[in-house]
């Protein structure tokens, strides 16, 4: 919670009048900056030119699979074996495809609704109704896209410091029916930082046991190694719990390597249970012959074991982490005193959440646009675009030079403020004296 501003109307009024004048200066200045989406910058992605020429004339996988030709729809064993580190499952749980884990996650949930996975129909034939998902908020833009294009109902779940309110999602999945699943970033959450405790993933390795059969844990772990901090928090193992609690086929996770090496040339994973990745490969049998094994071939060359990601990582994590150092620092130096906003200090990932006092971050985010300042739209981190009380700001500052990100956030910290002061000032009731 947001402690409500004490300032006078005097000390408003002049804290208004002065960052309009801040303001009118940046409109002047012919800014254009950029934090907008959790790209990694180019330096970042320069840490992994050496994957060409990885393979030095060697398409040959370790099963003597030629990786030039067809086939293998379930990805080389090398590369099933680095999915399984990152997403902490059995080697042959993983599958791994092509460059984006966004795929997989859309062509996985259009499965399930559209043909069904084995043990339980297609969702949207189930006689209990129209299905739902469960969508922790604020949240991940990108899942909530693919719910709306395929027509499936979205429901908000408020996320705590320890992940989803776990009391309200498991009300949910007992009581209604149509609950077919849940979406969940559970280390590093976008855009919150948040890693879910122990306790919290716990639960989730039971809930299957309290939903209706086909129930999905939708657990994209794509910031299992993006790490800031030298000694990271730990993400308890979903799948080793799942499996204890006799869950597994209900708990799918999905990762990939695009911020660890290219972005838009990785390898994408998931990993599920026989039973469902058996259901999932039958339909991406129908849809490709096979993946870009040679891609995942030089990836599995790069990355041959635990230590070389952690390395590899620490460069990234050497790269960014002064970004998000100077994020934290105009955040602390300028709203700190003012009531005016609350914000997250993640220990790694791409993103920094910021909570605005209740209906203002539209007018934040316009006037960061007005000086050239661009943000991720208002709204974006909530189902349908709609943020309910018009506060949650997502600051993503991987991409910008550092010296960029700095002048974004003077811009970004005066434009709080000012709005700040509006909004306060409109709502306060006028002095006697001034009727």
């Amino acid at each position: 919670m947001i402690d409500q501003p004490s300032m006078t109307d005097d000390e408003l009024q002049q804290l208004e009048t002065e960052c309009a004048a801040r303001h009118a200066a940046f409109c002047k200045a012919g800014l254009a900056l950029d934090l907008t989406r959790g790209k990694p910058a180019t330096d970042q992605l320069d840490l992994a030119n050496h994957l060409d020429g990885a393979l030095q004339g060697d398409y040959r996988s370790e099963d003597g699979t030629d990786t030039r030709n067809y086939g293998g729809l379930r990805g080389i064993p090398e590369a099933r074996r680095l999915g399984s580190i990152l997403l902490d499952v059995p080697a042959e749980q993983v599958l791994a495809g092509g460059n984006s884990s966004l795929t997989l996650m859309y062509l996985f949930v259009e499965t399930a609704h559209l043909f069904g996975l084995g043990d339980a129909g297609p969702w949207r034939d189930d006689p209990a109704g129209a299905p739902r998902i469960l969508c922790p908020v604020p949240g991940y833009d990108r899942h909530f896209a693919l719910c709306e294009q395929l027509g499936i109902e979205m429901v908000n779940v408020t996320m705590l410091d320890t992940g989803p309110d776990m009391d309200a999602v498991e009300a949910a999945v007992r009581d209604d029916p149509r609950i077919r699943g849940i979406w969940c970033v559970p280390k590093y959450a976008n855009p919150t930082g948040c890693v879910y405790d122990d306790a919290t993933v716990a639960r989730f390795a039971n809930l299957p046991k309290l939903a209706a059969p086909g129930f999905r844990i939708l657990w994209d772990n794509a910031y299992t190694v993006h790490d800031l901090s030298p000694q990271p928090p730990r993400l308890a193992s979903l799948w080793k719990l799942a499996a204890e609690a006799g869950t597994a086929d209900g708990a799918v996770i999905f990762g990939s390597t695009s911020k660890i090496s290219f972005a838009g040339a990785g390898v994408a994973f998931m990993a599920a249970s026989d039973k469902v990745l058996g259901a999932f490969e039958a339909r991406l049998g129908a849809l490709m012959i096979g993946p870009d094994k040679v891609n995942q071939l030089r990836h599995s060359r790069l990355f041959p074991d635990v230590e070389a990601i952690r390395g590899h990582m620490q460069r990234h994590a050497a790269i960014i982490r002064p970004k998000f150092d100077a994020v934290q620092q105009a955040l602390a130096q300028g709203l700190a005193d003012t009531g005016f906003a609350t914000w997250t200090r993640p220990e790694g990932g791409y993103f920094v959440s910021v909570d605005t006092l209740p209906g203002m971050a539209r007018d934040v985010i316009r006037l960061a646009a007005e000086a050239g300042v661009k943000l991720t739209p208002a709204g974006s981190t909530y189902p349908y675009g709609r943020d309910p009380e018009d506060r949650n700001i997502r600051l993503a500052p991987t991409f910008p030079p550092l010296a960029d990100v700095r002048r974004a956030m003077e811009v970004f910290i005066n434009c709080v403020r000012l709005a700040g002061a509006r909004t306060i000032r409109q709502r306060q009731p006028i002095p006697e004296h001034r009727r």
